[in-house]
C-alpha cells in the first residue's frame, strides 16, 4: 500500500502541474489541441479528475498509515512480552512467578485481638 502512495502522490502531481501549465499557456496550447475556448463542462471534468485523484491519494496515505499502525502496536506487544520474560528472568522470587502457592501464616494470633466467643443461654 505504501508503493501505491508513492505512485498515486506523483500522479497527482504531474496531473495538477500538467493542468496548470495547460490554462496558464491556454491562448498556445489550446490550438494545438483544437480548443478555441474553455468550457465549463471541461473545466468540471478536469476538476473532477482530479478530485478522484485527491481521493484516491487520500486512501492510499489512511492506509498506509493504518497498516504502519498495526505493524507498530503488534512489535509493542512483542516488546511487552520480552520485558515481563527479562523481568521474570532477573526477579525470580516475585510473587509473579509463584503464582499457585499462598504464603503460610506464621501465627493467627499475631493481632493482638482475642477470637470471639459465642454465648448461648
Amino acid at each position: 500500500m505504501k508503493k501505491f502512495h508513492q505512485i498515486a502522490q506523483i500522479i497527482l502531481l504531474i496531473f495538477f502541474v500538467a493542468y496548470i501549465i495547460f490554462f496558464m499557456a491556454f491562448n498556445t496550447l489550446g490550438g494545438m489541441f483544437g480548443m478555441d475556448e474553455i468550457t465549463s463542462d471541461g473545466l468540471v471534468k478536469i476538476f473532477l479528475a482530479g478530485l478522484v485523484l485527491v481521493l484516491l491519494a487520500w486512501a492510499g496515505a489512511y492506509f498506509a498509515l493504518k497498516s504502519l499502525s498495526d505493524q507498530l502496536s503488534k512489535k509493542e506487544v512483542e516488546m511487552n512480552k520480552l520485558k515481563a520474560k527479562l523481568y521474570d528472568l532477573e526477579h525470580p522470587d516475585t510473587p509473579s512467578t509463584t503464582k499457585g502457592k499462598e504464603p503460610k501464616p506464621t501465627d493467627p494470633d499475631s493481632s493482638g485481638i482475642k477470637p470471639r466467643q459465642n454465648f448461648t443461654e
